[in-house]
């Protein structure tokens, strides 16, 4: 995260005694990635947040693989995935790699039972469907349609849903979320000609301090693997903290797109990179305004790059029978680009309604077996002139 945050009370001097009220000390605990290199915070803890009483159930959640080596373009329709209870139960692994998991969840009861940590992955959350709060150990998001969530490895949470119909898009990394850099000058500020600045980030508030004893169940995600654990204390125990590493939201309806007078290549509507995919908004915008402008892009090989689209809302003008909810792969090592009549439809037209998210991958993802159960079976076939 490029902004400094701080929230609740902490000592002056990191690494120094902060004593209770009542006597006694505060935990101080490194929250950091990357190592000691990369962004981190410090947070203080009524208890020593180390202290597990139990380990219970270990058991695979990897993704089974239905295709490991793919050249086909593939659509999944992902609102016939059906809702389930538990949130972590309703998440499905679509389309992996070494780098990242990319899937869908349809949770209809808030994550209150337990807590949850994911060891392993940065997690992007995208609302399609629902509101509510994310709750966490370093303070409350409230969330709405149209927001990304970024939560950080190793932040402890829970989810808190005021909607029954939730349908989330969600993206698991190996390696940390940032915005781009080339919006960005050498200090971190957003610089004047980024889609978006500081102003629109959702940073965490309602900082939760319980001082408690008991049985805990925090779910750790680790290696493919999830573990049951308990810990002696509750792990909203921060009374204070401050830092770079933390969760956010940025609401999709705050990107400003980028519009030229020809049209624009998919970069320019960036919103977050990692060192191995980018995240790209798809938003309502003015069309290129070159008189003899074409506004459907124009077709385009992946050389280098799988390029996922979550289609959120609007007329998506460059695909025909696309509908909300659908995800698209069109893997590299072939071209795609309109469907057929697109292009021509889509000239003299002005703007679009269209709300999506990209995920460009630089490595080649793998089906799982989840996802090909909500193939459409004949998309590939779909560049074909009848």
């Amino acid at each position: 995260m490029p902004l400094y945050h701080k929230l609740g009370d902490f000592p002056q001097k990191r690494h120094t005694q902060f004593e209770k009220p009542n006597g006694g000390f505060y935990y101080e605990q490194l929250f950091g990635t990357e190592g000691f290199h990369g962004h981190s915070s410090l947070s203080y803890h009524v208890h020593r947040p180390t202290q597990v009483k139990e380990i219970l159930n270990s058991y695979s959640v990897e993704p089974k693989i239905a295709i490991g080596k793919n050249i086909k373009s593939l659509l999944f329709k992902g609102f016939e995935l059906k809702p389930e209870n538990d949130f972590l139960d309703s998440r499905k692994a679509m389309l992996v790699n070494k780098d990242c998991i990319i899937g869908l969840a349809a949770p209809k009861e808030s994550l209150r039972s337990y807590f949850y940590k994911n060891a392993d992955a940065d997690e992007m959350l995208f609302i399609h469907k629902g509101k509510g709060k994310l709750r966490t150990m370093l303070g409350n998001i409230p969330f709405e349609y149209g927001d990304y969530l970024i939560i950080p490895r190793g932040i402890i949470y829970q989810i808190e849903f005021e909607t029954e119909e939730n349908r989330l898009f969600y993206v698991e990394s190996y390696t940390p979320f940032y915005t781009p850099k080339r919006y960005k000058n050498q200090s971190g500020q957003h610089l004047e000609h980024s889609p978006f600045c500081e102003r629109d980030f959702i940073l965490p508030n309602e900082l939760e301090t319980h001082d408690e004893k008991g049985d805990f169940l925090m779910k750790i995600k680790k290696e493919g693997m999830l573990h049951e654990v308990v810990y002696a204390t509750h792990p909203f125990d921060v009374v204070g903290w401050d830092g770079y590493n933390f969760p956010y939201g940025f609401s999709i309806h705050n990107f400003e797109p980028i519009t030229g007078r020809v049209h624009q290549p998919p970069p320019v509507h960036q919103t977050f990179e990692t060192a191995t995919f980018v995240v790209c908004s798809f938003c309502p915008r003015l069309y290129d305004y070159h008189p003899k402008a074409i506004p459907a892009p124009y077709n385009h090989s992946n050389i280098d790059s799988d390029e996922v689209i979550y289609y959120v809302d609007g007329d998506f003008m460059s695909r025909n029978n696309i509908e909300q909810g659908h995800i698209t792969l069109h893997p590299k090592g072939i071209p795609h680009g309109p469907a057929p009549g697109a292009m021509e439809r889509s000239i003299g037209h002005k703007e679009t309604q269209e709300l999506a998210v990209m995920v460009d991958t630089f490595r080649p993802l793998m089906i799982t077996e989840e996802a090909m159960g909500l193939d459409d079976g004949q998309y590939y076939k779909s560049w074909t002139e009848s």
